[in-house]
């Protein structure tokens, strides 16, 4: 259980920051539309994350390889504390969609620096167990957050649901600083600049050609997140249009898809060790379109939650595979790097992929097209089960004709 003590003090900062995020993104979203009486302005809020993931990505890899990254990490939920308490008191919606700008530059650096350290201080053996329990801790938050941001607005505002959030990102500050250093400065960093971040991207694509293997079930991954972000998209208007739910109803529905996402994410936590990784990648790849696709022919609310449920609970399985898989054959001093790249590549087609489909559910209508990209996810998903079972066969081949050879 000492093993475990950093990892569950590092799980415990990000569950916190994590909650603290949903509440004050909720919030927010009141607080420009109290502002402007605008639905636009606040569909902008969401337009900011994938476009900062898109700006941050581009050179963010170049800094987290070469840097500290717990201190990065504290610097950054230091920086994203004082961004969200300013918030509350700016009533310019100019400077608020800059500083909501900024602030996703900023989360988007931590994600991908978190990542490097956990890697490096969660042990190989470990880090199923433990992707399953950052799962568990996100989930967990999905649900929570909205339902404390509820009781806060009963009994204040969202000023105040607001600046609490600053309080939750500063007591994850304190829990990173009981954290362990594990960096080893390089004898020549060099001065950052755009000569630095292209050596850095030619690094990655060297990599990318040598391990294309590893390239393409990541890939893989990226476009699973591609397809869902899509249909994500259209969720709501699917729910409350073609399915008829009201907003409450349709508030339950969600809840069931957390409720998914947490029972997966107790079940991997629970059979870690009896469950590789080819079966969580291949069980998420196929399961979660094959939940989009029962939400995409439902009638009624039954077979609709059925749907959400199947698709998030099968969608803890890809991510903990994935992630997983991901930290077990990239190296920890290019991980920041790789990662950033195909995140670019992923931020664009994110941003293309949902217009698309928007205009397609505009013009064609919203179960027909929320029913055709279902299939094609579902396609990537055989297409990823078919790459992952082909490598595990050779492994398990070469693995015989070494014993026959040691015999």
């Amino acid at each position: 259980m000492h093993t475990w003590k950093h990892p569950l003090l590092l799980l415990t900062g990000v569950g916190i920051s994590n909650l603290g995020a949903w509440v004050y993104f909720i919030a927010l979203n009141l607080i420009v539309l109290d502002m402007t009486q605008s639905p636009f302005a606040v569909s902008v809020l969401y337009i900011l994350v994938p476009l900062a993931a898109l700006c941050a990505n581009f050179w963010s890899g170049t800094v987290i390889d070469r840097a500290d990254t717990r201190r990065l990490m504290i610097l950054l939920d230091t920086l994203r504390a004082a961004v969200v308490f300013s918030l509350a008191f700016i009533d310019s919606l100019a400077i608020i969609y800059v500083l909501v700008f900024a602030l996703n530059v900023a989360s988007s650096i931590f994600e991908s620096a978190s990542l490097v350290y956990m890697t490096k201080l969660v042990s190989s053996g470990d880090r199923q167990r433990f992707n399953a329990l950052k799962n568990f801790v996100q989930s967990a938050g999905f649900i929570l957050g909205p339902a404390i941001a509820g009781i806060l607005f009963m009994i204040g505002t969202p000023t105040l649901a607001i600046q609490l959030n600053a309080a939750a990102l500063l007591v994850s500050v304190g829990i990173l600083s009981l954290l362990p250093t594990l960096f080893t400065p390089k004898d020549e960093v060099g001065v950052f600049s755009l000569r630095m971040i292209i050596e850095d991207w030619k690094a990655v694509v060297r990599f990318a050609s040598t391990r294309r293997y590893v390239t393409l079930v990541y890939s893989l991954f990226c476009v699973m997140t591609i397809f869902m972000s899509g249909l994500d998209s259209l969720e709501a208007s699917f729910a409350t249009q073609m399915l008829d739910f009201s907003e409450s109803r349709y508030g339950f529905l969600v809840s069931v898809a957390g409720a998914g996402i947490i029972a997966g994410s107790i079940i991997n936590a629970t059979f870690s060790a009896r469950m590789t990784l080819p079966f969580l990648i291949s069980f998420g790849a196929i399961m979660t379109p094959v939940g989009y696709l029962v939400f995409a022919f439902s009638e009624s609310f039954v077979l609709a939650a059925v749907g959400f449920f199947l698709l998030t609970f099968a969608l803890s399985f890809a991510n903990t595979g994935f992630l997983t898989f991901y930290q077990n054959n990239v190296p920890t001093d290019l991980m920041g790097r790789f990662s950033g790249v195909i995140n670019v590549a992923e931020s664009i087609l994110i941003i293309g992929l949902t217009f698309g489909i928007g205009l397609l559910a505009e013009y064609v209508g919203i179960r027909s097209t929320y029913i055709t990209f279902s299939l094609a996810f579902l396609l990537v998903g055989f297409i990823t089960i078919r790459v992952v079972r082909e490598r595990s066969k050779r492994a398990l081949y070469v693995m015989n004709i070494d014993e026959k050879n040691v015999s």
